[in-house]
């Protein structure tokens, strides 16, 4: 696809807009004049100032159908005191106009492409007051009514749980990439246990010794620990005894005075009575189980090696554990999965009745299995996993399980929003933190990164682990001691009392 403009400097904005509507087609730019033919995939996105305004143009094309705008557009009226990104928000608003009506969609964010609405909006609240917040996400992003309410609830939610971190406040994150299979949409850096369950024990050595090393940092930092959250992967392809190990080799290091320990028992397959009691004998107290669907045939077309009734039958058995807060993920979207199908996941989820559930939206990544769609029918798909989710916030939220964190993935089906729901009082912190870029966190294991963020000036810097475990083992050292950035940060970026 080309995209023809007057080199203007909001190319790769543009870009992110456009696979909003196209996400897997190859897009280029060009400055030379758009072709006359309307069969041709293309688009055009021009800025032209004029006495002090901007005459801004655009226009899109699909198979015969050919769509144009153009406006006047006059920086001294900017809401935003970043008067470029106005003008750049407002080009966006007027192609987005002609990308809606060439495909005959319209995503019910508008423009916006970011990662953390919530966290956008606040900003925006904090510069303009509320209702002038919510009139600019109307007018220039084009965020619907239903969405701008979810979005806001769920800020006010985050609000009252980033107010709990202090400026001494970091969590952890520990790293399991492997999973008994792959699944199909999977872009997450993990290996099945078909193939490397002989690294896990090794892997489980050095993970061990970097622990030990970020607690000595964080000791030397005086940094308090606030929640610790074990991902992967599937954390249970770990066996009892080495999940006994991992939470000893934790709390020995980082004590026992968190606000939250979460670890992702994910897969239903993988769940015995053996590891939820090791979890609950090692301080575990919150924790994952995963169907993402309810509907065996949707799993056994996505590659998930387990069934729905393992999903209610590992449920049931954590419960006999004693585990009072559990999570339950879900993805809408997924391939073959209808709107009568998920909304069967939905309430048969509710009526096991979990403390909270996370909603995700499908999202296509050029690394998972299922391939790309050239005839754009997953804009009809879009259309059928907005349904999807309206139902699970209805759903949910009637039964009492409220919205608490949200972020949001690109090349996403709908351009739709992930969303965590809670009851009250069971929200997952880490969640939050992770999401809002609220303190630093200490990332330990293969693929895991570590986020550091300075409270005085809200800096952000990252330091990446290896991405696979074999590399992870062999060149242990060398990732180690990369870890020493960590207390040059905090050296450059003193804590203020």
């Amino acid at each position: 696809m080309i995209i023809y403009t007057n080199k203007i400097p909001f190319e790769y904005e543009i870009e992110k807009l456009t696979r909003l509507f196209f996400p897997f087609e190859k897009i280029e730019f060009s400055y030379t004049v758009q072709p006359k033919s309307s069969n041709e995939l293309f688009a055009v996105a021009k800025v032209k100032e004029q006495n002090g305004k901007y005459i801004l143009t655009a226009s899109a094309s699909l198979k015969g159908k050919v769509a144009s705008r153009c406006t006047l557009f006059d920086t001294s009226n900017s809401k935003d005191p970043n008067k470029e990104k106005d003008l750049e928000r407002a080009l966006a608003v007027v192609l987005f106009e002609c990308y809606s009506e060439i495909t005959g969609y319209s995503p019910k964010w508008g423009i916006l492409t970011g990662i953390r609405p919530a966290k956008l909006y606040r900003k925006f609240s904090e510069l303009l007051g509320d209702s002038q917040a919510t009139e600019f996400f109307k007018e220039s992003f084009r965020v619907s009514d239903k969405k701008l309410d979810l979005l806001k609830e769920t800020a006010i939610s985050e609000d009252d749980i980033i107010l709990k971190s202090g400026k001494k406040s970091v969590s952890i994150y520990i790293s399991i990439p492997f999973c008994p299979s792959r699944c199909s949409y999977c872009s997450f850096v993990s290996h099945s246990i078909e193939r490397a369950s002989n690294l896990i024990p090794q892997y489980l050595e050095f993970l061990i010794k970097e622990i030990h090393s970020t607690a000595e940092i964080v000791k030397k930092l005086g940094l308090e620990v606030m929640t610790v959250y074990v991902g992967g992967g599937t954390p249970t392809t770990l066996s009892a005894e080495q999940l006994t190990l991992l939470l000893k080799t934790v709390h020995d290091c980082f004590g026992n005075n968190f606000n939250e320990l979460t670890v992702e028992a994910g897969r239903p397959d993988t769940i015995t009575k053996e590891k939820l009691l090791a979890l609950k004998n090692g301080g575990v107290g919150r924790i994952s189980i995963n169907p993402q669907t309810m509907n065996d045939s949707v799993l056994n077309i996505i590659g998930r090696k387990h069934t729905t009734k393992q999903t209610i039958d590992a449920f049931n058995l954590a419960r006999e554990c004693g585990f009072d807060n559990i999570n339950m993920d879900l993805i809408a979207g997924l391939p073959s999965d209808t709107v009568e199908s998920f909304k069967n996941t939905i309430d048969s989820v509710i009526n096991l009745n979990p403390e909270s559930v996370t909603v995700h939206s499908l999202s296509l990544k050029r690394s998972s299995g299922m391939g790309q769609d050239k005839d754009f029918s997953y804009l009809k798909d879009g259309i059928l996993a907005s349904e999807m989710v309206d139902y699970a916030e209805h759903k949910l939220k009637s039964a009492g399980i409220l919205p608490y964190y949200m972020y949001r993935q690109s090349k996403t089906v709908g351009n739709l929003e992930n969303v965590g729901y809670a009851k009250k009082g069971y929200e997952g912190l880490y969640n939050v933190y992770i999401m809002d870029e609220t303190h630093t966190i200490l990332a330990c294991g293969a693929s895991a990164v570590t986020k550091l963020k300075s409270v005085t000036d809200g800096q952000i810097e990252r330091i990446f682990n290896f991405k696979y475990p074999y590399e992870y083992i062999s060149r242990f050292d060398e990732m180690n001691d990369r870890k020493k950035r960590v207390e040059e940060f905090y050296r450059e970026h003193p804590i203020k009392n």
